[in-house]
């Protein structure tokens, strides 16, 4: 499956090491074509990424491209890499199926300046990729590693310059840390050691064998849930196993959900800067009431990082990401950053001196219910025509589909792009008003779809 998240598919069926070194020499020669000289490449832990950085590898460099090699490290952190090594690369491909089950691999495509290529670039890409032949140059590249990236993101992350370091480091917090066996162990033990922390750690082994469904979402948290109430800790932090995405868990050992991450580190950075908040039409309302608290407003793209970065660059923006649990910093750079979102997360609560769960009640809660539907054959126009009469007098947002929003609640109604499916998200102030929400939206596909 290819989207602007880059080619993913079931290690063995789908995605072979050939498909992987025939999509790598074509951007090789993309990158070429564009100026580029040197790509970084990176995996996250799953057991197939040796195998496809080695047909990687050998694709960019029969591409005449040069090979920075990072070796197993955090998505951020080889977008970071990508803007930042010798004054900046002119690409980067990272090995990493990112909360996939464990039977998935997947080529994350990332352009100059670290951003994951837009809808444009990918077409561009991808087409270059269909038109086949050899994309072979000349001369080959060559290949060196490159063991500093994790070093440089985490300098680069402790380094803003209105982060209280000490603040944090004085509140001695007690951590229980979940890195999924992923490569999170590369750079979340040294982050919060260097913030002050006492940390109690599961799945530290960066091997691939994820011992739960590797997406940081409640259900999957039981047993960090059980360790924070075991050890006594202030907070839990799951992350997925590419480090993009974070989760927290509570001091009572209960997940709060992915949106109050985005939450926190709006409220974190609205403390110390000012200006536009980017996320996108699927997020909960509780980013909109951390910017509000602030004095701030949230404005929404459609969903996908690569979209919600282009509107966050477009509008300058101080913060931004996405629901689930993706924070996007423009100061340390434009992508999902679970460093990021951990580090702010804890000058939150060091700040404000509480508990987790005290500023998950100081504000209103919502409660978020998601279905998909097969897509339906008529006109999915008729559908949302169907949907806006049943919901007269909601604020309409067609950028993605059809957001229909009232003041405590909203559904969002769009196509899938890597499924067959419309998906169904809505929220409101009780189960009960988003299920119906829910049940509306369905019905008016069913209808509009006849």
């Amino acid at each position: 499956m290819r989207s602007v998240s880059g080619l993913r598919g079931i290690v063995g069926e789908d995605l072979v090491p050939a498909v992987v070194t025939r999509y790598a020499e074509a951007f090789g020669a993309y990158v070429a074509s564009r100026g580029g000289r040197a790509v970084a490449l990176a995996r996250d832990s799953r057991q197939s990424g040796p195998s496809f950085v080695a047909a990687a590898a050998q694709g960019l460099l029969a591409a005449g491209v040069d090979v920075v090699d990072l070796g197993m490290v955090p998505t951020p952190t080889a977008q970071l890499a990508v803007e930042t090594v010798d004054g900046g690369l002119g690409g980067g491909i990272v090995v990493t199926a990112s909360h996939n089950p464990v039977e998935w691999n997947a080529l994350k495509f990332v352009g100059p300046g670290g951003r994951f290529l837009d809808k444009a670039e990918a077409e561009r890409f991808f087409a270059l990729v269909d038109a086949g032949g050899s994309h072979a140059a000349a001369r080959s590249g060559t290949r060196r590693a490159d063991d500093g990236a994790v070093r440089r993101h985490l300098e680069r992350v402790l380094a803003l310059p209105w982060l209280d370091l000490g603040a944090i480091r004085r509140r001695r917090f007690r951590v229980a840390l979940d890195c999924v066996r992923g490569a999170g162990a590369t750079i979340m033990p040294p982050l919060l050691d260097a913030l002050g922390c006492e940390v109690v750690a599961i799945n530290l082994e960066p091997d691939g064998r994820f011992p739960r469904e590797p997406e940081p979402i409640p259900e999957h948290l039981g047993e960090l849930g059980a360790l924070v109430r075991e050890r006594g800790s202030d907070v839990g932090i799951a992350v997925d196993p590419d480090v993009d995405r974070l989760a927290l868990v509570d001091e009572t050992g209960r997940p709060i959900g992915e949106d109050y991450t985005l939450a926190f580190a709006v409220r974190a950075v609205l403390a110390q800067r000012r200006g536009p908040v980017v996320t996108n039409l699927s997020t909960s309302l509780v980013v909109d009431d951390a910017a509000r608290e602030a004095g701030g407003s949230v404005e929404r793209a459609p969903v996908g990082e690569a979209n919600v970065v282009e509107r966050m660059a477009a509008r300058g923006a101080v913060i931004g990401g996405e629901g689930n649990g993706g924070v996007i910093l423009p100061e340390v750079h434009l992508g999902r950053d679970a460093p990021v979102a951990a580090t702010l997360a804890l000058a939150l609560l060091a700040g404000r001196a509480v508990t987790v769960s005290a500023l998950v009640n100081s504000a209103p809660r919502y409660t978020i219910v998601k279905a998909k539907v097969p897509r339906p054959s008529g006109s999915l126009e008729r559908c949302y025509a169907a949907l806006s009469a049943v919901l007269k007098g909601a604020a309409e947002d067609r950028q993605d589909g059809l957001r229909l929003a009232f003041a405590d609640r909203w559904v969002h109604v769009r196509p899938s792009g890597t499924e067959p499916v419309v998906r169904v998200i809505a929220e409101g102030p009780s189960r009960e008003a988003a299920e119906r929400l829910v049940e509306q939206g369905t019905a008016a596909l069913a209808a509009g779809g006849r």
